[in-house]
């Protein structure tokens, strides 16, 4: 008796191309052979749809899933077509992340058990780039916003974030989705431009290649059907209606809660009378949502469905399309009590990451909303930002935030947590500060120095000659410093004299060993050139800057700067809270 072994990852397409070739030659052999590659231990399983998958190679048995599909496609089989609908479902609800990924260390665990599988080796990106295909088939097949949103989830955060920056060919294995993890560590950390050449490798440059993909979808017929289920800004040349449907999409925002997009058409061809359909995800609220075609309001269904349009359409015509773009919270897919306060939280599609290296721990009123909860950061903070360094031999030092305690550290490299560490925004209670945007602007103003990933901590001097530490920003005149002039006289220098100690400045002693300690020094003889360069600093363009979609979350002994999980690179991040009531 012979018995199929176990496939290596590379195989990853075989049963899709095995059918393609089927399809191609009309040869019943193509088909025998693509039936040879199914897995009874697997798709029986499926099959009679017994949830038990646990314990399975899921990047080994997802393409399996695919090829099923494809058997579907070709045979009209509608036993394939259950095999996928049934494996959606099941890892929908029970093996699936808030990032629309699924996998510990390449394979299901049991299924709502994932608490205790969050660390860094979650989420392999070969398995989102299939679990991709298998949604899109099945919205093909059933036309359900259900799929259509579980593609925006996963590509969203499951996919562009995979990518380091905008560096080509330094990819992930796998999205760390534990306590205080990062990207940059984990089993394989980034990969490198010409030396990595994992399975991931391969999906994930080609997940960066075809993201247009799913964007529309054409339904033949006598009356052309389109449906357009992503919203990027995109033209397509659509041929069967006679016109070029272009969209986009205003920039989105923390502060501007809306996704909107604007529908325009042109025309190559004579236009055909054709039918529309927009998907409304499921996350928008129906309060606030509303659609115009060519200034006249459209009644909008319910979320989770299509918006049909009927007509010829032609220059002059023009949709808008306003989505309210909600925050909320996601419990993590595990059924024991104990872990029932883990959730995730979106805003949108969007899942959003606290810059954090431990803490996890939010409070929230449970009948509250969370907007009291979890607020914007205002787009005037941008421009508060700053870091502030010195210069020694050919380096240049940076003041720090090391674990509550403020320190000089060498220039870090952008989106790294040096870099979030060496960020501090200037809070002033006189309003006339708030839109700060130069030296110049603060010049005599007194502030308080806020750590970029601590909202609500600031520096605080606990007296002559001590060390300068973090605290909570009710400290009174101890955490207020009166903005001067540097005092060595340079040009773009600052200098941070004490409002509770005059004549004391932030001062580091021009210590700049990393690590070294920043204290509030005090001089009597103000001409002593020394102490004048010490507490001078270089006013520098912030090392780190809010993302355009930027929260604060209350914590339970500190607050959380969220932003989304997509747009990390090498900073510590937590994206499940324990939220205490």
């Amino acid at each position: 008796m012979l018995f199929l072994a176990e496939l290596p990852e590379f195989s990853i397409s075989l049963w899709e191309e095995i059918y393609f070739f089927a399809i191609a030659k009309n040869d019943p052999k193509h088909l025998l052979l693509a039936h040879l590659f199914d897995k009874p231990c697997f798709l029986g399983l499926l099959a009679v749809q017994a949830d038990d998958i646990a314990g399975f190679h899921a990047n080994t048995h997802i393409p399996v899933v695919v090829g099923a599909q494809m058997r579907y496609e070709v045979t009209g089989d509608l036993l394939y077509k259950t095999i996928g609908t049934f494996f959606m479902d099941i890892v929908n609800s029970s093996y699936i992340y808030a990032t629309g990924g699924t996998t510990v260390r390449e394979f299901w665990e049991d299924p709502k058990r994932l608490a205790t599988t969050l660390e860094t080796e979650n989420e392999e990106s070969c398995a989102t780039y299939n679990m991709l295909k298998v949604s899109r088939n099945l919205f093909r097949w059933t036309k359900e916003v259900a799929y259509a949103d579980y593609y925006e989830r996963a590509l969203t955060n499951g996919v562009l974030g995979i990518q380091r920056g905008t560096e080509p060919g330094i990819m992930i294995y796998m999205l760390p989705l534990g306590r205080g993890v990062s990207k940059a560590r984990s089993f394989h950390q980034w990969g490198t431009q010409f030396d990595s050449f994992w399975c991931c490798y391969g999906t994930g440059i080609e997940s960066f290649s075809k993201l247009g993909d799913s964007i529309y979808f054409e339904e033949q017929g006598e009356v052309p059907g389109l449906y357009v289920t992503q919203y990027v800004s995109s033209s397509l040349n659509w041929k069967a209606g006679g016109t070029v449907i272009s969209q986009h999409i205003s920039p989105l925002s923390s502060w501007d809660p809306y996704l909107q997009a604007t529908i325009t058409f042109s025309s190559e061809a004579a236009a055909q009378f054709s039918t529309l359909n927009f998907r409304i995800p499921s996350w928008v609220s129906s309060a606030g949502a509303k659609a115009e075609l060519n200034g006249q309001r459209l009644n909008l269904p319910t979320p989770g469905k299509f918006l049909v349009l009927e007509g010829k359409w032609s220059p002059s015509d023009k949709l808008s399309l306003q989505f309210p773009l909600g925050l909320r919270t996601e419990a993590i897919k595990d059924d024991r009590p104990k872990y029932a306060s883990l959730h995730a939280i979106l805003y949108g599609p969007y899942l959003l990451a606290g810059l954090t290296s431990r803490d996890w721990e939010l409070k929230a009123d449970p009948d509250a909303p969370l907007s009291n909860w979890i607020t914007p950061v205002p787009a005037s903070y941008g421009s508060q930002l700053l870091s502030l360094s010195q210069a020694s031999g050919n380096s240049s030092y940076f003041l720090t935030n090391t674990d509550h305690s403020i320190t000089m550290e060498k220039s870090p490299e952008p989106g790294t947590d040096s870099a979030v560490h060496a960020t501090f925004r200037l809070v002033s209670k006189d309003p006339t500060t708030s839109g700060i945007r130069s030296r110049e602007g603060v010049i005599r103003k007194s502030v308080m120095l806020e750590p970029f990933d601590l909202p609500g901590m600031v520096i605080v001097e606990k007296g002559k000659e001590k060390h300068l530490v973090v605290e909570g920003s009710s400290k009174g005149s101890s955490s207020l410093f009166r903005v001067v002039a540097g005092l060595d006289g340079k040009a773009k220098a600052v200098s941070f004299e004490s409002e509770s100690h005059k004549g004391c400045y932030i001062y580091t002693g021009l210590n700049h060993d990393e690590g070294s300690g920043v204290k509030l020094g005090c001089v009597s003889d103000h001409s002593n050139s020394k102490f004048k360069k010490a507490s001078s600093f270089a006013w520098e363009d912030a090392t780190s800057h809010y993302h355009p979609i930027s929260f604060v979350a209350k914590g339970a002994s500190r607050n959380f700067l969220l932003v989304p999980l997509m747009s990390l690179r090498d900073e510590s991040y937590t994206v499940y809270f324990d939220i205490q009531s």
